[in-house]
């Protein structure tokens, strides 16, 4: 089950800012120095090899340090300074509040778009819209205003279908049975900007999904699936909201040889482990 079954940049580095060459000579290297007459050969002591030793060392830590910083060096050597993986940390804060259990008021900038969809992505793909109080309060904090309205409408008829819930093992009304536990959690692994321009973006969410009923008995056991999701986004009074949005399968990974845990576990899992915050 995923989300989009009811409801329908990042950039990599070029190099490393600043470069720097260092010209070592040792002693004794050869007749000539590059740099006037002969040298008369010198036949280094112990401790002055290790010297040049801690000094060769020093240099190459140097180098690697510059290479680390975001420092850069001249502006005459053209190098640029370096980018950050499209779903890498920067420490800057993502949302500045909720509404409800959604984030909300983010930046208008590439990193506010990415954490929005992602956080979007998470709560369309929750167990919250199957009940029509969570689900009209998802719709009106997700979507754009005039958008929202014709949504609600969409997303009613599908989430009121008898048929359609019974498929899923679920009662009438949206619920798992009794002695069961309804699981419907989306997990982003990743998002990057398609496309930015003014007030609109356009962000793909690579996520996996957990969807099915935890139970003795279950004829729906939790699977997992993937999926990229792209959102596109409006800056909307101060916000980023949606408008549109596709789905596709995968990328899908390899599963690793595991054991499925029982239906116990698995409950009790969805119940200890809380969601998170996304962000770029």
């Amino acid at each position: 089950m995923s989300l989009g079954d009811e409801h329908g940049g990042g950039r990599t580095s070029d190099g490393f800012g600043g470069s720097g060459q260092t010209r070592t000579r040792l002693p004794g290297a050869g007749e000539g120095d590059g740099y006037g007459g002969p040298r008369r050969p010198v036949r280094p002591s112990r401790s002055l090899i290790g010297v040049v030793g801690v000094v060769v060392l020093l240099i190459a830590a140097i180098a690697f340090a510059n290479q680390g910083s975001g420092d850069g060096g001249d502006a005459a050597d053209g190098a640029k300074p370096p980018g950050t993986n499209p779903t890498s940390a920067t420490g800057t804060r993502p949302v500045e509040g909720k509404s409800g259990d959604i984030p909300t008021g983010y930046a208008q900038d590439e990193q506010g778009a990415q954490s929005a969809a992602a956080n979007y992505a998470v709560a369309l793909g929750s167990d919250g819209m199957f009940s029509k109080d969570r689900r009209d309060a998802i719709v009106d904090v997700v979507y754009a205003p005039d958008v929202a309205a014709a949504r609600r409408s969409d997303l009613d008829r599908v989430y009121s279908d008898e048929k359609f819930l019974a498929s899923m093992g679920l009662e009438p009304d949206g619920t798992a049975p009794q002695g069961m536990t309804f699981i419907s959690r989306s997990n982003p692994a990743g998002a990057k900007v398609e496309s930015l321009s003014g007030d609109t973006a356009r962000v793909s969410v690579w996520y996996s999904a957990l969807f099915g009923l935890a139970g003795e008995g279950s004829q729906n056991p939790v699977t997992d699936s993937w999926y990229t999701n792209t959102f596109t986004l409006k800056w909307v009074s101060g916000d980023w909201k949606v408008i549109d949005f596709t789905q596709k399968d995968g990328p899908v990974p390899v599963g690793r040889d595991q054991t499925a845990s029982t239906a116990e576990e698995m409950a009790d899992a969805v119940k200890q482990f809380g969601g998170f915050t996304y962000a770029r």
